[in-house]
């Protein structure tokens, strides 16, 4: 298992050299999200589509 540490790096690696400190981090965020999403879904730490829709109506009022 990779640590935090060479996760971060690698998506570094794959930033163009001319990359801003901004679109690193946004990259970096998406990364982590991503393999969030992913281990939640292993987890199944998931909810319905149906839900998620009430939720939302909640939040809006």
């Amino acid at each position: 298992m990779s640590t935090a540490k060479e996760l971060a790096q690698d998506v570094l690696k794959a930033q163009p050299e001319d990359a801003s400190y901004e679109e690193i981090m946004r990259e970096l965020a998406f990364d982590r999200m991503i393999a969030k999403g992913l281990e939640d879904c292993r987890t199944g730490q998931m909810i319905e589509n149906s839900e998620m829709e009430h939720r939302i109506r909640q939040w809006q009022g």
